[in-house]
């Protein structure tokens, strides 16, 4: 018993002398809280700090809303299979060139519940047949409404109604760090989700093909993200974790042709505008400002005494453009559009490509250290401000035995190639051209090693010709090819 005693009143003692030496050594302030409990976040929140307060995202409602409008499209295009390059007489051993059904996949996004879906012009490109198959396995033959190579765009339209879809949201908004989902096809692998985040904005990756001598000046602005994308995504969407449409997943820079990393989506404000203008007009109404115009690096500006390193540097004028009218100067450099701020070329473009001619849009631009206000009155391709009408193709006379609309080249096609001479083939029917492999595009220099220069004089060449023919030719690309078939 005294033993006890003695030891409560050792305890009791040493816990007095500690609370006075607490109190005569430790700040009066200071104070101990425990370790908080290490808390379990489930798989389907991630953490997103902003300022010191964590938030969560939860993936869950803007994947189920996503899958529902995000379709698989289908495509298929008949093509020969032995090659592009003919030997003049190889049908008369081996044969006619045999037919195949070349099939491609990809995916669209449904727009609104009347069954409009954009999707990559890439993915429909040459197609034929294209078909969309919902997520709940329906399927619809789609109607191809317009497309825009610039900004690598299409339009579809199937018959049915109240279809979910998802809204726009506002890519102008969207902010490097943001958590975003990328919805689509992958490999065939139907409806998939993936997660990652906003990696930079206003990309340009020189993947969209520049032809200036037919007018075609690529747009590229992409979103570039870490979400995984891969072959068949293309035409799918990238949504913010609300549930919005925020881009159109359009391409991986890949030195395999896999996803490693890096993956590109056209924002949503450019496509709002096409999608728009291919519903109401069936072609894309472009504005134009008018200038010639140059990214900045340290490089650049120390070469042109510039003290700014933002901007789009104004290298050109056009006569009478909408940025001479204004008071733009070459040297100039433009900063914002609106209330859009402007680091470079691509986010000027992106900027501008959201507008019609005939829009008044309110610039920032310095020359030297003084800033400009300006008012731009944009116009189109051929400088007036007024809407443009769907250029309807107007086929030359038909050459209908081998299934063929061809045209005259251009002096700027004939000089960009190197050629003096030559018909384009402007479309193909199912004939015997086709057949033989020639595709849309190629220019026909010579038949029978025959120089020809107009429609009428092919025409007039195979008018009584029979047996085999030899025809001799080049590419838009470059690449020059022979093709023989029988008549």
């Amino acid at each position: 018993m005294k033993k006890i005693l003695s030891t409560l009143l050792i305890a009791t003692l040493g816990g007095v002398i500690a609370i006075k030496i607490q109190q005569r050594f430790l700040p009066p302030s200071a104070t101990y809280s425990p370790s908080p409990a290490i808390q379990n976040i489930s798989s389907s929140r991630l953490v997103n700090f902003t300022g010191s307060t964590p938030t969560f995202s939860d993936f869950t409602r803007a994947a189920e809303s996503s899958l529902n409008a995000v379709v698989h499209i289908k495509t298929s295009v008949s093509e020969t299979y032995n090659g592009l390059v003919f030997d003049p007489f190889h049908q008369y051993f081996y044969g006619k060139p045999q037919e195949r059904i070349q099939q491609g996949s990809g995916s669209g996004v449904i727009i609104d519940k009347h069954g409009y879906i954009v999707t990559n012009n890439h993915v429909i490109d040459r197609a034929e047949k294209i078909e969309v198959i919902l997520n709940d396995k329906r399927s619809y033959p789609a109607e191809l409404i317009g497309t825009d190579p610039q900004t690598d765009l299409a339009l579809l339209k199937i018959k049915e109604e109240n279809l979910p879809f998802l809204p726009y949201g506002n890519s102008d908004l969207v902010k490097v760090g943001e958590w975003c989902l990328a919805v689509g096809n992958p490999f065939n692998l139907t409806s998939t989700v993936t997660a990652g985040i906003i990696s930079a904005k206003g990309r340009n990756i020189n993947i969209l093909e520049s032809d200036p001598t037919h007018g075609i000046y690529p747009i590229e602005s992409f979103i570039q993200t870490d979400a995984a994308v891969n072959p068949g995504n293309s035409g799918g969407a990238l949504v913010s974790t609300d549930g919005n449409l925020i881009g159109i997943n359009s391409a991986i820079a890949s030195q395999n042709g896999a996803y490693i990393g890096y993956s590109f989506a056209i924002p949503v404000n450019i496509v709002k505008k096409v999608v728009a203008d291919l519903s109401e007009f069936g072609t894309v109404q472009r504005a134009f400002i008018g200038v010639g115009i140059h990214d900045i690096d340290a490089s650049f500006a120390a070469q042109n005494n510039l003290s700014h390193l933002k901007g789009a540097y104004v290298s050109g004028l056009s006569e009478k453009g909408s940025a001479e009218q204004a008071g733009i100067q070459i040297g100039d450099i433009i900063t914002m559009v609106e209330d859009q701020d402007v680091d470079n070329v691509s986010e000027l473009q992106e900027q501008i490509g959201k507008y019609r001619p005939g829009d008044k849009v309110n610039v920032t631009a310095f020359r030297g250290e003084k800033e400009m206000k300006l008012s731009l009155l944009l116009t189109n391709k051929e400088g007036t401000t007024g809407l443009l009408k769907k250029e309807k193709p107007v086929e030359k006379p038909t050459m209908l035995t081998l299934g063929a609309a061809i045209e005259t080249v251009t002096k700027e096609e004939m000089q960009k190639l190197h050629i003096s001479n030559g018909v384009k083939i402007s479309k193909l029917h199912n004939g015997k051209i086709a057949m033989a492999g020639i595709r849309e595009g190629f220019i026909i220099i010579t038949i029978d090693k025959k120089k020809v220069n107009t429609p009428e004089e092919v025409e007039n060449c195979l008018a009584h010709k029979q047996g085999g023919v030899l025809i001799e030719g080049i590419y838009p690309n470059g690449m020059r090819a022979y093709y023989g078939f029988g008549l």
